[in-house]
Parts: C-alpha cells; sequence; structure tokens
C-alpha cells in the first residue's frame, strides 16, 4: 500500500494503542505498522511515510503521556484529527505453567505502573517492576524468558504465547486512556457541535499573574479548558510552554478569539487542531459568548464606526 493508506502506532502489535486504532471504521482499509516509540511514530508521518498516527496522550490516572505532548510542541507541526477513549484494564501475562508465587520481576510500560501499583503491593509484593518500551513490548520479553511476568492487555496473550494468570487488573475503576490520531498539518474538519481544541503555548516573560492573565483569554470568552500541563522546553530551569485543551472548535468564534488573544500575548503559539469529542460531550454556552452574540456585537461596532451605535 501507499503512505497514504498507512497508519503508523505504538507498537509492538498487541498494544492497548493497537486495540485503540482498530476501533477505527477507517482502520479495516489501511496498512496498520507499528513503531518501536511514540517519535517514530509520528516521524513517519512527518516524513511522508504514513498518513497518520495513533498515538497515547493522556491517561486517567498517571495524567498526560509525556512523549507525545513534547513531540507535539516541538519538531515539523502535526495536527490532531481524531481522538479515541478505551477502557483499560490489566491482565498479569505469563509463559505458561508459571504460577503467582513463583514470579519475581514483572515489566510493563511506565504508565501502567501506577494503575497497578495497588493490585502489585498486594499480590506481589516482593515482585521487581522493571519498565518497558510499551506493555505488549513487555509480554514479548517475558516471552523471551528475560522476565517473569508482564501487564498488558489480555489480548495480546495470543500474540506471544503467553497466558492470563489475572484478569482484569486496575486499581482505579473507570481507568481509560485517550489516544490521538495525527496527521500533517491541513484544514481541520468542519464543526461538529461537540469538538476539542488543542493547542500549545509559551509566555512572552516571566512576571506575577503571566500564567493568569494568559489563562484570562479562556475565562473572559467563556471557554472552559479540559487538561492543562506544563512541559519544560529544555531552555534552562523555570523555562515551560503549556500544553492545553479545551471545549470547542476554531470555526466557532469564542474559540477563535481565544486564540487571537494568546497569539498576541504570548512568545509562541502552536495550533493542533480542533477535531470532535470522543465522549460527544457538547459544552454549555455562558450567556454573550454565542457565535450570534459575536456577530451583533461586531456589528455593533461598526455602526459605531459609521456612527450608527
Amino acid at each position: 500500500m501507499s503512505p497514504a493508506s498507512r497508519y503508523t502506532y505504538l507498537g509492538p502489535e498487541g498494544t492497548f494503542t493497537e486495540a485503540a486504532l482498530r476501533t477505527l471504521p477507517e482502520a479495516a482499509t489501511r496498512e496498520l505498522t507499528p513503531m518501536v516509540s511514540v517519535p517514530t511514530a509520528l516521524d513517519a508521518v512527518r516524513n511522508g511515510e504514513a498518513a497518520a498516527a495513533l498515538v497515547p496522550i493522556e491517561n486517567s490516572v498517571e495524567g498526560g503521556v509525556t512523549a507525545t505532548l513534547d513531540e507535539l510542541a516541538s519538531g515539523r507541526p502535526l495536527m490532531i484529527y481524531r481522538e479515541v477513549l478505551l477502557p483499560i484494564a490489566f491482565a498479569l501475562l505469563v509463559r505458561p505453567g508459571t504460577s503467582i508465587e513463583s514470579i519475581k520481576t514483572v515489566t510493563g510500560h511506565p504508565v501502567a505502573q501506577p494503575q497497578v501499583r495497588q493490585w502489585m503491593a498486594k499480590h506481589l509484593p516482593d515482585a521487581l517492576w522493571e519498565s518497558a518500551a510499551s506493555n505488549a513490548d513487555g509480554a514479548r520479553l517475558v516471552q523471551e524468558g528475560r522476565y517473569d511476568a508482564a501487564f498488558a492487555g489480555e489480548f495480546a496473550a495470543a500474540t506471544y504465547g503467553l497466558e492470563p494468570l489475572v484478569t482484569d487488573i486496575h486499581d482505579a475503576d473507570n481507568a481509560a486512556t485517550r489516544f490521538v490520531l495525527v496527521g500533517r498539518p491541513a484544514r481541520p474538519a468542519a464543526s461538529t457541535g461537540a469538538d476539542k481544541t488543542s493547542v500549545v503555548f509559551w509566555l512572552r516573560d516571566d512576571h506575577p499573574g503571566a500564567l493568569l492573565e494568559v489563562l484570562q483569554e479562556f475565562a473572559s470568552r467563556g471557554v472552559n479548558m479540559m487538561r492543562i500541563e506544563s512541559r519544560p522546553t529544555g531552555e534552562g530551569i523555570g523555562r515551560y510552554c503549556f500544553s492545553v485543551d479545551c471545549e470547542g472548535h476554531l470555526q466557532q468564534r469564542r474559540v477563535g478569539d481565544v486564540l487571537m488573544g494568546l497569539k498576541r500575548a504570548c512568545e509562541k503559539v502552536r495550533y493542533l487542531g480542533s477535531y470532535p469529542r470522543a465522549d460527544g460531550g457538547r459544552p454549555t454556552e455562558r450567556p454573550g459568548t454565542t457565535d450570534t452574540e459575536f456577530v451583533e456585537a461586531a456589528d455593533w461596532l461598526t455602526r459605531c464606526l459609521d456612527g450608527r451605535g
């Protein structure tokens, strides 16, 4: 298949990322290629080797996936076009014949550890945890005999010739991971009325209230922020950029006005896309923030300039 028909994802085969990707209808007609890391999956898109990549960006227990946040904030620009929410429960995968009493070493993705920490403390208190590049890669390492067990999706067991010794492991009920489908920059799809917009901004300078001033761009226009995380820029201690998801679409006047405000107030702004919300949630429009009211206010200002206010 051509690069236009190819999607990459955080591999190897059997990851939660692959499971999330396969929930997208278009995945059935694409060549799905596992990559060894988030950066390599996204670089394949940047280099024109793939049309899009699905990568994890946020977990309900551990928070943001820093590799994805940093990749989207740096390098050649990319855009988010879709998001997927996947409920997460782990299985303890072992080689056939392994008993829970014999498990001395376990592995999994670093984001998995906080989600199973309490279960491990109760059932495997003496086991040593070592991180793997992904949960499926941990399963591969168990298959090779390097670890006794791996926390991964139950669906990965058959791929790596393992057995699920224990299933449905999670410390937090309703745990979920959010994944995003990322492609090269283009015109965003039209607003659905249940959308999310993502952006990264860098403050112009550091002074008391600097972040508050920027956040007021959202508050004054009635745009609800759904997530905000600071990430180091690599330019020295105390130098951070801020990754934000907010309700709404760039085509909506209040959201576009927020982004123009950020552009005026910040040193740099990177627009990451406006795309349908996976949960279908629709924002509540506060009085004075609808598109109609923005248009009426602009018309009124024009009349004032014409002496007709």
